[in-house]
C-alpha cells in the first residue's frame, strides 16, 4: 500500500512539474501596450486592459495549471517608447505576448520587436495592412479591423450613395496614409475620383486651415483619414464651419462608439462608418456589453471586444498546444477557429490575418435612439472575405 501511495505521488509530482515546464516561468504572462493618456485613450485605453482581465477571467484565470498575468502600460503614442517597453517586457519582464498596440508606427515597431524575439504580438488597436503585408511576422497576427476593411466599408457605401468625388484630410504617419491610399483606391474602382488631400499632424487641435482646403475643393466627400479625438475635433470644427450645411459630407473613417459617445449624437448625426463590433447587435453583444459596462461606465468598441477575442484566442491556443511556446502557440493561432462573442466563424490566414465580418454603420439622430449608447443603424454586414485582402495579394512573403 505505501509503495502504491508513493508511487501516485511521484505520478502526481511529474505532472505538475511537466506542467510548469510547458508554461515558461509557472505563469502565462500578457502585456496590454497602448495610448492611456492621448489622442486614443477613449479609442483603447483602460479599457482595453479591461477587456483583457476579462478574457483571463471567462477563461478561468489559469492554463495549462499555471496562473495568466495581465500587465499594461501607456505607450504615449511614440514608436521609440513602446520599443522600449517591449524590449524591457520580453528581456526581463518574461512577458510572453504584446497586445493591443494602437497607432500603426507602434504596431510596426514592437511587431518587428517580437518577430526578433521570437514572440506573439496580436494587434487589436492599430489598422495598417503592413502589418499582415510587407511587414508580416511568423508570430504577427491582426485581430479586430485594418484600412482595407474600413475602405470597403465607408467608402464603398458612399460612392454607391452618390458621394463620387472625395478630398482627404489624412493624419501624417503610418496609419492616415494607408487609410487614405487604400479609400481612394477603392472610390476610384467603384468609378470615383479623389480631388485632393491634405495631411494633419498627430493630435491637431485646429483644424481651420485644413477644413478651409477641404470646403474650397468642391469634393462631395470629406474622407476623414484619422482617428480618435483627432476625428471627434476635425467634426465639430466642420459644424462651425458649415460644411455640411453647405451639402458635403463627412465620412468618418475611423470612428468608433467610444468617439460618438464623445462626440454626442446631435454632431455625429448621419455620419456612416464600419466597425467590426456593435454591442447592441444580438442578445450575446448585449450581454458582453452590459458585463464591460459593469467594469467600465462605457459600452465596448471594435478595439475593446478585439482585445478580449484576442487574449481568448491565445489562451485557447497555448491549451492546444499544450505549451506557451511560441511556435507552437503560433501554429495554433493559425489552426483555430475563432468563435466567440467579437467574431463568429472566424478565421486567420498564413499572414496572421483573422478574417471576421465588418458592419457597416450609421449613426442614429438623437430621436431615434432607445436607450443610452444606442447609437448605431446597422445598414449592412461585409463579410470578411470581402473586407479584408486575400493573403495572396499582401504582399506577406508567408504567403506560399
Amino acid at each position: 500500500m505505501r509503495n502504491k501511495l508513493i508511487a501516485s505521488m511521484a505520478i502526481l509530482l511529474a505532472s505538475s512539474t511537466a506542467a510548469l515546464a510547458d508554461a515558461s516561468d509557472g505563469k502565462v504572462k500578457i502585456g496590454i501596450l497602448n495610448d492611456q493618456s492621448g489622442v486614443y485613450a477613449d479609442f483603447g485605453g483602460k479599457s482595453s486592459v479591461e477587456a483583457a482581465k476579462m478574457a483571463v477571467e471567462d477563461f478561468g484565470g489559469k492554463v495549462l495549471g499555471v496562473p495568466v498575468e495581465i500587465v499594461d502600460a501607456d505607450h504615449q503614442n511614440k514608436a521609440d517608447i513602446a520599443s522600449n517597453i517591449a524590449r524591457q517586457w520580453f528581456d526581463t519582464d518574461q512577458v510572453d505576448a504584446i497586445m493591443e498596440l494602437t497607432t500603426s508606427s507602434v504596431a510596426l515597431a514592437v511587431q518587428a520587436i517580437a518577430k526578433e524575439k521570437k514572440k506573439i504580438d496580436i494587434v487589436t488597436g492599430a489598422a495598417t495592412t503592413e502589418l499582415t503585408g510587407k511587414q508580416c511576422s511568423p508570430y504577427g497576427f491582426h485581430w479586430a479591423y485594418d484600412t482595407h476593411a474600413l475602405a470597403v466599408g465607408t467608402g464603398g457605401a458612399l460612392v454607391k450613395q452618390g458621394g463620387d468625388s472625395w478630398f482627404f484630410l489624412t493624419a501624417d504617419y503610418a496609419f492616415g496614409y494607408s487609410l487614405e491610399q487604400q479609400t481612394g483606391d477603392f472610390v476610384k474602382s467603384a468609378g470615383g475620383n479623389v480631388v485632393g488631400s491634405v495631411r494633419h499632424p498627430l493630435a491637431t487641435t485646429d483644424f481651420s486651415s485644413f477644413l478651409l482646403q477641404a470646403q474650397s475643393s468642391g469634393a462631395k466627400v470629406i474622407g476623414l483619414a484619422n482617428a480618435g479625438a483627432d476625428t471627434q475635433n476635425a467634426i465639430k470644427q466642420a459644424a462651425e464651419f458649415g460644411i455640411t450645411q453647405g451639402g458635403q459630407r463627412l465620412a468618418a473613417l475611423l470612428f468608433t462608439l467610444a468617439e460618438v459617445h464623445g462626440l454626442g449624437l446631435e454632431a455625429a448625426q448621419g455620419l456612416t462608418l464600419t466597425e467590426g463590433f456593435y454591442w447592441n447587435r444580438d442578445e450575446e453583444s448585449q450581454k458582453f456589453g452590459k458585463r464591460f459596462f459593469e467594469r467600465t461606465g462605457k459600452m465596448p468598441n471594435m478595439i475593446h471586444t478585439g482585445t478580449y477575442s484576442a487574449v481568448l484566442q491565445y489562451l485557447k491556443a497555448i491549451d492546444k498546444a499544450g505549451t506557451d511556446e511560441t511556435e507552437a502557440v503560433a501554429k495554433q493561432l493559425h489552426e483555430l477557429p475563432v468563435d466567440d462573442v467579437f467574431a463568429k466563424g472566424g478565421s486567420v490566414g498564413p499572414n496572421g490575418r483573422m478574417f471576421h465580418d465588418m458592419y457597416l454603420l450609421e449613426v442614429k439622430k438623437p430621436g431615434d435612439s432607445k436607450e443610452p449608447w444606442d447609437y448605431f443603424n446597422v445598414l449592412a454586414t461585409i463579410p470578411g472575405k470581402e473586407a479584408y485582402i486575400d493573403p495572396a495579394k499582401s504582399g506577406c512573403e508567408l504567403v506560399k
